[in-house]
C-alpha cells in the first residue's frame, strides 16, 4: 500500500465526504441549491483528495483552496445565506478545507520551491 505524502489529503476527502452527506444530516436537503452546491463541492474535493493522495501535485491543493473560498461564498453567490445550517456548514467546512491545502502548499518543499523559481 502506498504511504500518503500529505495527511492533510485523506482529511479532506472526509470533509468531502461530510458535504455530501451533510444536506441530510443537517437538515437542508429541501433547500435544493443549497444541498445540490454542498454535493457538488464535496464530490470534487473527494475526487481531488483521492488524487492528492495517488499524485501529489501543487495544483490539486491549488484546486481545493479554489473549493474552500468557493464553498464559503456559495451561500451569498446563491442566496441560500438565510438557511442556517447550510450557511455554517459551507463557512466551517470551506474554512477547515482551504486552511489545510495552504497547510501542504506552505509547508511541502517541493511545492514551496516552485513560488520561489523566477519566471522567465
Amino acid at each position: 500500500m502506498k504511504q500518503v505524502k500529505h495527511w492533510q489529503d485523506p482529511v479532506n476527502a472526509l470533509l468531502g465526504a461530510w458535504l455530501v452527506a451533510s444536506p441530510w444530516v443537517l437538515g437542508f436537503q429541501s433547500m435544493l441549491v443549497a444541498a445540490a452546491v454542498t454535493t457538488a463541492v464535496g464530490a470534487l474535493l473527494v475526487a481531488s483528495s483521492i488524487e492528492a493522495m495517488q499524485v501529489p501535485q501543487a495544483w490539486e491543493e491549488w484546486l481545493d483552496v479554489m473549493l474552500g473560498i468557493g464553498l464559503m461564498l456559495a451561500p451569498v453567490l446563491f442566496g441560500f445565506n438565510a438557511v442556517t445550517p447550510a450557511l455554517q456548514n459551507a463557512l466551517v467546512t470551506g474554512g477547515l478545507v482551504t486552511v489545510l491545502a495552504l497547510w501542504v502548499l506552505v509547508t511541502d518543499d517541493e511545492f514551496a520551491a516552485s513560488w520561489e523559481e523566477p519566471i522567465r
